[in-house]
This record gives structure tokens, sequence and C-alpha cells, in this order.
């Protein structure tokens, strides 16, 4: 027999529903209007896409989830269009699962063929907030790793682990073997509830996640983006450059890594026109760039070449690297293609570097000027 508390507690369901339907009905307001209005159709069109990404993210982490029934849940891959978002790049995949902080947790795998993997945990603020401060984070340089590259180890109880995320990054993850993760609760599960309460709290964090996520994207191209929020990685960009590399501290916003560097900028590029980037690598387990679009994803994973790392670029006679970025491609062995985005943004990342890399220097040219070969 239902009861008037009942009912009322289905009433709150239904308004927290119809909150999140009027979330995602002014979502498209941050890429649609105002100063970050994106001025392609390629681009309206991916913001809509990302909504639906990242609705399928949200209900992912927050309304499917158990932290009593822990599963690992696919966060980004260049294999599936609806994981790349946040900052994806070609060559990882990311996991993540919500977890309870006063539980513990045994979790086990194989390295595959990974060149860096970890496991980092992350806080909540509160429900459906970003976090703002890492943990802890175990590497792989901290696991015991037998001889066939498996691996174990205990989680918690850690006060105030809200989710924990894998990294794992590969010299190529069309031909390596990814990490394989599992992960089971030591402690019995909580009762069974689907109930109305839980799912209205659920899906209010979900749409405050969502609202989040659309006040950092779309990026800003060749503009200071003067909101005053400090969200994710935002940096003051000139277009067709790279802001200064700086290191992610413990105290930052959203899933960084805290054993990366990072330096991020953006492209305006007419068809005849190229980017001509030259880094030095600093000593380091990884690093890459990518290109994205203004929604921080990588377009187009199986039809062109978009990102290059320290494994597949063709390194200069001193040392460091040159790329040649262009709508089209370009016959220089680190050619990198916008697939034709006349506009978008671009990410240098290195993990385990022995010290923040130097600024990227880079030259527009005419595509018919861009060098063809390394020096």
């Amino acid at each position: 027999m239902s009861t008037d508390a009942d009912a009322g507690s289905a009433g709150e369901v239904t308004v927290a529903w119809r909150e999140l339907l009027d979330t995602l009905r002014g979502l498209d307001d941050s890429f649609m209007t105002g100063p970050k209005a994106v001025r392609d159709d390629r681009h309206v069109a991916d913001g809509y896409r990302m909504i639906a990404t990242t609705l399928g993210v949200a209900f992912d982490t927050y309304l499917f989830a158990d932290p009593t029934r822990p599963r690992w849940l696919e966060l980004n891959s260049p294999f599936r269009p609806d994981r790349r978002w946040g900052g994806d790049n070609t060559d990882a995949i990311y996991y993540m699962c919500p977890i309870d902080p006063t539980r513990r947790y045994r979790i086990s795998g194989n390295r595959g063929d990974s060149v860096y993997f970890s496991m980092t945990a992350y806080n909540e603020p509160s429900p459906g907030a970003w976090s703002d401060r890492i943990v802890t984070i175990l590497r792989d340089d901290d696991l015991v790793i037998d001889s066939d590259g498996n691996f174990t180890f205990e989680f918690g109880p850690q006060p105030d682990a809200a989710v924990l995320m894998t990294r794992d990054y590969q010299a190529d993850p069309l031909t390596g073997r990814a990490v394989s993760w599992s992960i089971e609760a030591l402690d019995p599960p909580a009762p069974f509830r689907h109930s109305s309460a839980e799912t209205a709290a659920a899906l209010r964090a979900s749409a405050a996640w969502l609202r989040t996520m659309f006040a950092i994207v779309p990026l800003a191209v060749g503009v200071r983006n003067s909101d005053s929020h400090q969200l994710g990685h935002e940096t003051s960009l000139t277009v067709n450059d790279f802001a200064e590399p700086y290191q992610v501290p413990d105290a930052n916003f959203g899933w960084s890594a805290r054993d990366a560097c990072y330096s991020y900028g953006s492209f305006d590029l007419a068809e005849n026109e190229a980017l001509v980037i030259t880094h030095r690598p600093p000593n380091c387990r990884f690093w890459n760039m990518v290109i994205w679009n203004q929604f921080m994803a990588v377009p187009g994973v199986t039809d062109a070449r978009s990102s290059v790392n320290g494994f597949t670029a063709a390194p200069n006679s001193d040392g460091s690297v040159t790329i040649v970025v262009s709508r089209g491609s370009t016959t220089h062995p680190n050619s990198l293609t916008t697939l034709d985005y006349p506009r978008g943004n671009l990410a240098f990342r290195w993990f385990l570097a022995d010290a923040v890399p130097a600024r990227p220097e880079v030259r527009l040219v005419d595509v018919a000027d861009a060098p063809t070969a390394v020096d």
C-alpha cells in the first residue's frame, strides 16, 4: 500500500527529471550565443553531439553506478565516438568507477603493452560537482607486477575518495594490448534500492555535472576567455600559439593528472595555411600532441592522423620534434590534419617529465612553404 510520503517522493523524481530536461534545453546556449558562440556548422553539430556524449557519461556516473557494486566504466576511448570528450586523445583509454570512501576494494589487472598507467582517486565536493582535489594516485611503478604483467592491490577505506580513474597510455592503441582492469568490493553491498529519492538525487547530480561541463566548453580560439570561473584547463590563449606549459597541482579542477604537464593552444587556419610547431621533449615517460575541436574532442580518429606521440614522432637531428598541422595532409613525417576544421584547439601533455617543458615554438606559414622532412 502506498502512502502520502511515497507519493511525495515519487513527485520529487518527476520534478528532478523535468529539471534535467530544463538543463538540457539550455546547454546549447554555451555554443550558440554569447562570446563563446562557435562560427561554423561543424562545431554547431559537434556541440549537440557533445551534449549527447556527456549525458551518457553523466548517467553512467551518477544514475547507474553503485559504489557498493563497483564496475569500471569506459570514460575515454579512441574506439568509441561517444567517449571522446573532456580532453581525450587517440593514444589513451580511461576508465572510472565511483566508490564509497568508507569501503574496501580489491583491484587487479594486467599491464598489457601500456607505456604508462595509473589510478587516481578524486574527491567530490558536492553531488555532481567536479573534483577540486586529487586524493591519491597509484602509478605502475608503485605496484608489484609479476613477470606476466599481472598486478593486484587493495584500496580503501580512503577518506574523501569519491571516484577512481585509470589512465592507460599506449604507443599505438591500434596494435597494443590495453591494460585490463577488474574491481571487486570487499564489503557486503548495500541493500538494493531504486527509490524515487535516490533517483531524483542522481538526476540532479547529472544536471549539475552537465552545467559545469558546458561552462567549460566550447574552448575559446584566439581570444582571452573573460569568464572568472577558472574551470578546467582554461588558459589565456593567442590564436596559432601555445600557452606556457604547467605542472598540475594536487588542488585542481576536474580530473587532471597530477604527474602530467600540459600546454594548450588554438588554431585558426585558412585552406592554404599550416602551423609549424617545434618543441624539445623533456625526459619523460610519455608525451603527445593532439588536435581537438572546440569541445575538447578528437574528431575522425579512424579517418586521419590527429595526434603524434614520443613513440611515433620522427625527431630532428638535434632531438627536437617538428609537427606540421594543416587542414589537409602534408608529406612531413609528423604531419597532422584538422580534417578540414578551420579552427579548434591543440594540446600537449607530458607524463613524469623531469622538468616543466619549454613553451613550444609555432610559426604560421603557407602550406606550400611548410617543411617536408625532419631537420
